[in-house]
Parts: structure tokens; C-alpha cells; sequence
């Protein structure tokens, strides 16, 4: 089942879409698709409801991030060989975690803001992971058990502030807009398989990230349990499992964005997103 939100920035209503590809709204059965909401076997009740019998919503809405609540953006850095190797950085024992604040939070098809002061956005098509329960020291055979679904996010970072301004990953990746999320929240269960997922990202019509899951050094899995370990998961917490090669950062010389750029990308099952670049405006969440 594909799961949604929908309506004006900070008013969304919940809904899911419906085999014909209409969305249909859900708001006489939850209040959002938040906390308990987001547990597996919740979600299954909703996805056993008939769409005919639920609003259709006319048009084609704007869509919000498909969860409410996020509590974490957890960001898994270098997490795929080609990446990695576009980089010049060796493979780690351990994943690389980093935070990713949730004001940074966007529509898939909001405008991407490039923040004051920025001179090397970039994009990063990844596969985002929706935790569903409570999730804490959780054995890896049973982790995939903890997952609401899955979706898109570009994970857009700005590298000099990544890089240059103190070695702390979060101050390039938390810029407002920077966390498009969507366009749905697609249950494991049209998911058999999170590490055989193909995931690109075209630049104003142009292929420029292009792979698999399957390129991942530390699976979903692993990164459930792992971090598990460290610190308390929570419903609605969203895992961003990390990009490709391709990245602006790895072009020779390097790419980034500017105003009037178009991305385009998506995960094999899992939709797609559109961003439009747009310069820094005082006072604007884009």
C-alpha cells in the first residue's frame, strides 16, 4: 500500500492511493500518519480498507512528506562502494551516522532552497527507511520487523559547510528544504527485498546517478540494528541509507547546484520527486 499526505505546507491531511492512481482520503479513520499510526499491523488495517469507500480528492494535490512526527533524520554517509570509491575514501568497519535536522524536512516536489552563504549544493538520490515501533538493541534477522516503509528522499547537502566549517556533517545537510521526503510511504510488503531497488537522479534531463541497492556496504538491516544500539528509535524516525555515485562532489571538476536547476529521481517502486532550485529568499521555507 502507498500511503500519503496531502494539502498546503503544514496543513497535510492523511491519505493512501489507490490502485487507479487517485488519492483518497483517510482522515475519517486516523488523524495523521503518525507515532502508533506507523505500527506494521496499524497500517495494515488501513491498507485493508476499501478505497472506493474513502474520499476521492480531486485534482492533483500537492504531497507532504508521507509520515508526521518525525522525531530523526538519521543520514548513513559513504554507504555505498561506488560512492565511496568516487570519493577516494576507504570503506568503513562501522557505518557512518550523522543527524540531519528536521526543520530541513520538503515535499518531493517542493522547491530546493540554496542557503545563504551556500557554494557547493549538492543531490543525493538514497532510499529512505520509515521505522513503524520502538526500536531499541534490535537483532538484525528480526530489524526489517520495525519498518513502517520505505520511500525516496533527496538527501541535498551543502559540502563546504559539510566539510569546511568545523568537520560536523549535520551543518551542510540541515538547511530548510533540504530533506525532500516522498512522494508516499510504500509498505514492506511491495518491498520484498530493500537491497535489490534500482534509485537514480537525472540533473536538469541528464542521467547523473544511476544504481542499485544491492551497491550498499551496510544492508537496512544492518543499519536498523546497528543503530539500535545506540541510541532509542522511534515511530516516524526516518533512516536515509545513503547515494550512489554521481554526486556533484565527485564530478571531475566538481557540479553544483544553481537557481534554475531541475533534479528528477526515484526508487524502483517507491515514486519519484521533481525539485526546482531556487536562490536564497530572506524569510521563505520555499
Amino acid at each position: 500500500m502507498r500511503f500519503l499526505r496531502y494539502g498546503p505546507k503544514g496543513q497535510e491531511r492523511p491519505g493512501m492511493l489507490d490502485v487507479a492512481g487517485h488519492v483518497r482520503d483517510l482522515s475519517d479513520h486516523v488523524r495523521d500518519l503518525a507515532g502508533e499510526v506507523l505500527a506494521p499491523e496499524r497500517l495494515a488495517q488501513l491498507a485493508a480498507l476499501d478505497p472506493n469507500t474513502l474520499p476521492q480528492v480531486d485534482g492533483s494535490p500537492r504531497l507532504g512528506p508521507p509520515v508526521d512526527g518525525i522525531g530523526k533524520i538519521l543520514g548513513v554517509g559513504l554507504n555505498y562502494r561506488s560512492h565511496a570509491e568516487e570519493t577516494g575514501a576507504e570503506p568503513r568497519a562501522e557505518p557512518l551516522i550523522f543527524s540531519k535536522a528536521i526543520t530541513a524536512l520538503n515535499g518531493p516536489s517542493d522547491a530546493v532552497m540554496i542557503p545563504r552563504g551556500a557554494a557547493q549544493a549538492d543531490w543525493e538520490v538514497e532510499l529512505a527507511v520509515v521505522i513503524g515501533r520502538v526500536s531499541r538493541y534490535v537483532e538484525e534477522d528480526r530489524a526489517l520487523d520495525h519498518v513502517a516503509g520505505y520511500c525516496v528522499i533527496n538527501d541535498v547537502s551543502e559540502r563546504s559547510f559539510q566539510r569546511e566549517r568545523g568537520g560536523q556533517f549535520v551543518k551542510g545537510k540541515s538547511a530548510d528544504t533540504f530533506a525532500p521526503l516522498g512522494p508516499w510511504l510504500v509498505t514492506p510488503d511491495e518491498v520484498p527485498d530493500p537491497q535489490n531497488l534500482a534509485l537514480w537522479l537525472n540533473l536538469n534531463g541528464r542521467r547523473r546517478q544511476s544504481a542499485s541497492t544491492a551497491d550498499m556496504i551496510f544492508p537496512v538491516a544492518f543499519l536498523i540494528a546497528h543503530i539500535s544500539q545506540f541510541m532509542t528509535l522511534m515511530p516516524g524516525d526516518v533512516i536515509a541509507t545513503g547515494t550512489p555515485a554521481g554526486v556533484g562532489l565527485g564530478c571531475k571538476p566538481p557540479e553544483f547546484l544553481k537557481p534554475g536547476d531541475v533534479m528528477e529521481l526515484g526508487v524502483e517502486g517507491l515514486g519519484q520527486q521533481r525539485q526546482e532550485v531556487i536562490a536564497y529568499r530572506e524569510g521563505a521555507s520555499a
